[in-house]
């Protein structure tokens, strides 16, 4: 009998747009780590003009989450910052990689002149930095791997392109700010679930047999696409060498907030926390599968 690579908790949603005390219109898309023993996400929420900034819950368990009081981060106020002229419109779908004990944390900001990814850093999630802006537009979905390789800091992102599929990319720097090495890694594959765009979702989890990357692909239909989660492992020392990609996705839209809602269809992840789990709980994925395809 087939084991379930992914389990729904019984009890969800854990956070809903009710659940904040400021006026949103929803709650998605959310970067999740651990911090002095609590669970904290910071989740995009978009107010009621249409534009998003990003909030903060925080738990004990994992489960049960309590909202504060007031948004973690919102779009630059300093005119003189030149954050403010890429952050009008909106701060989106952030991420979250601990390196030495400084959270980084890479965002989607919008304004007139696209989307870019920006990067700020926290120690203790009260005080924020803005690093800079580590993308030109348009670029989304960067995720920082949560250790130096080989003595930089590496990231894997998706640029846009009309060109040929959007794909997975990896790139390399030295202090955070300048980012270079880029090469693409992982494509779509052709009349497959993930066959029409792939991204990087969750940072990815360093595991004995290599780096878990959980990647989101869309599938066209007729009636929209669809978004669901599929998974890949990376070489431990050269995480630009794909080991194997699932052939099987292991999460797509089911229950009603997946099918219904703000856009419908959709899985999606910013985050995914390690609890401890046995290395083959993490990779039952590759046995599972028909076929543990190469990207």
């Amino acid at each position: 009998m087939k084991r379930e690579v992914v389990v729904r908790y019984k009890k969800n949603p854990i956070l809903t747009k009710d659940d904040v005390p400021y006026p949103v219109a929803t709650v998605h898309n959310a970067g999740v780590v651990k911090y002095k023993d609590k669970y904290i996400i910071l989740f995009r929420s978009h107010l009621l003009n249409g534009r998003s900034i990003i909030g903060m819950a925080k738990s004990d368990d994992g489960y049960n989450f309590k909202v504060e009081l007031k948004s973690f981060l919102t779009p630059c106020e300093d005119k003189e910052s030149i954050f403010f002229q890429y952050e009008e419109y909106g701060v989106e779908d952030l991420r979250i990689s601990e390196i030495n004990g400084e959270y980084l944390l890479t965002y989607s900001c919008y304004s007139k002149y696209g989307v870019r990814i920006a990067l700020a850093k926290t120690c203790d999630f009260i005080e924020i930095e803005r690093v800079a802006l580590i993308t030109q537009a348009d670029l989304r979905n960067v995720v920082i791997f949560p250790e130096k390789i080989d003595g930089q800091y590496v990231r894997l992102d998706r640029p846009h392109s009309e060109i040929s599929k959007w794909s997975i990319w990896i790139s390399y720097s030295p202090d955070l700010v300048h980012w270079g090495e880029s090469k693409l890694i992982m494509q779509p594959h052709k009349y497959h679930w993930d066959e029409m765009k792939i991204g990087p979702g969750a940072t990815s989890i360093k595991t004995e047999k290599g780096w878990l990357n959980i990647y989101h692909g869309i599938f066209k239909t007729m009636s929209g696409s669809v978004y669901r989660l599929g998974v890949a492992l990376h070489d431990l020392e050269d995480p630009s060498i794909v080991l194997g990609v699932s052939d099987e996705w292991i999460l797509q839209p089911e229950d009603p907030w997946e099918v219904t809602g703000y856009v419908p269809n959709v899985v999606f992840t910013c985050g995914a926390v390690g609890r401890g789990w046995d290395t083959e709980d993490l990779l039952g994925w590759s046995r599972q599968c028909h076929v543990c395809r190469r990207s």
